[in-house]
């Protein structure tokens, strides 16, 4: 018996879940390279700017900087430790119009997405810039299957803030807590998001991870289509 037959409503994170961001992520840093008419070795500065981003998106989850501060800065930091005069802010605008240009899609992404919106309602809770995450899923034909999008900057709070779960919740056509799942590839956002908010979780651990948190997920998956089989 599929133990998920109970569950009416499927709220998904989108980047490395439903999207494979890091695929998107390194196309669109080098369509902004290129852009800026950098011809040099792209690999090295992309390194650095994936570390300072990533440590710049948990500062803003924690609260700590804003998410303006955060588009600009990652390039202008990443540009500065690789010796680059670059302008920091044309790169951002560059990168963030490329963005939804460079969609790709988790394997079984879209099948999952159209098998579960036969069984329920399907929402998307997203730590990320509103326009821009409504643009990406508008060019991955998950649309048709989803309810709403609930990002962090239309709600104001980043998961795993219980707040943005709330207002995902407020969202849906239903919400019960007791038939609610949300299915995310981070323990930090989205698991623990979950046990926060008293809702059941599945953690999308492709790699084979350990988890070495306090986050506690209902269910563990390493590939998405196993989702159907849970």
């Amino acid at each position: 018996m599929h133990r998920l037959l109970k569950h009416q409503l499927f709220l998904f994170d989108l980047d490395d879940t439903l999207l494979d961001f890091r695929a998107s992520e390194q196309l669109s840093f080098s369509r902004t390279m290129a852009a800026l008419g950098f011809g040099g070795a792209i690999e090295p500065v992309f390194q650095h700017y994936q570390a300072i981003n990533l440590a710049l998106w948990r500062s803003f989850e924690a609260g700590l900087v804003a998410k303006d501060f955060l588009k600009v800065e990652r390039f202008r930091r990443a540009f500065s430790i690789s010796g680059l005069a670059l302008d920091a802010e044309a790169a951002s605008r560059l990168y963030l119009e490329a963005l939804p240009e460079t969609v790709v899609l988790v394997d079984g992404a879209l099948a999952v997405c159209a098998a579960l919106a036969e069984r329920g309602e399907i929402g998307i809770v997203t730590n990320g810039v509103e326009h821009i995450q409504q643009r990406r899923i508008a060019s991955s034909g998950l649309a048709p299957f989803l309810s709403f999008v609930a990002t962090s900057e239309a709600c104001g709070h980043a998961k795993p803030d219980v707040r943005i779960f709330d207002y995902a919740a407020g969202m849906a056509r239903a919400f019960d807590p007791a038939t609610t799942i949300i299915i995310g590839d981070r323990l930090d956002a989205d698991i623990l998001g979950a046990n926060r908010f008293g809702i059941d979780s599945c953690w999308f651990n492709p790699a084979g991870l350990p988890n070495t948190t306090a986050a506690i997920p209902t269910f563990e998956l390493t590939r998405l289509p196993d989702l159907l089989l849970t």
